[in-house]
């Protein structure tokens, strides 16, 4: 259990250095054109931006592949515990990513009950991240 926690931090790492990169890229091409128009008051909602390019890598991956690419280079992959996979699910999986309160939520939870899954939300889904085989 241990080392798939150090797999999971190691992968959650990767993935936001990618989405970091996109959201560079994004604000390159963005930003050149609020200079020409003026309207730099739009940069008040970059935080939302951010997490709609958190949510959308996030369940896009983990929706259609079952892994991100940080999870791949880790050798885990989400799973479903009956039926497949499916955006709903990861969408569900990963509203902690942006939200505070089911981070919150996420992490008491599980110590208090001692979950075998390691997350909260993943319950939820019905999903859980193994080791692939």
């Amino acid at each position: 259990m241990q080392n798939l926690w150090g797999k999971r931090f190691a992968a959650l790492i990767i993935d936001f250095l990618i989405v970091i990169l996109i959201t560079w890229v994004f604000s390159g091409i963005v930003y050149p054109l609020l200079a020409v128009t003026n309207a730099f008051g739009i940069l008040n909602y970059w935080l939302i931006v951010t997490a709609v390019i958190v949510m959308v890598y996030f369940t896009y991956f983990e929706g259609k592949l079952g892994t991100t690419p940080g999870k791949s280079v880790m050798k885990i992959e989400v799973v479903v515990d009956d039926g497949e996979m499916n955006y709903q699910k990861a969408f569900i999986r990963n509203i902690s990513k942006i939200l505070g309160i089911p981070l919150i939520l996420d992490i008491i939870v599980d110590y208090i009950a001692g979950n075998s899954k390691l997350r909260y939300l993943d319950e939820v889904a019905g999903t859980d991240v193994k080791l692939k085989a």
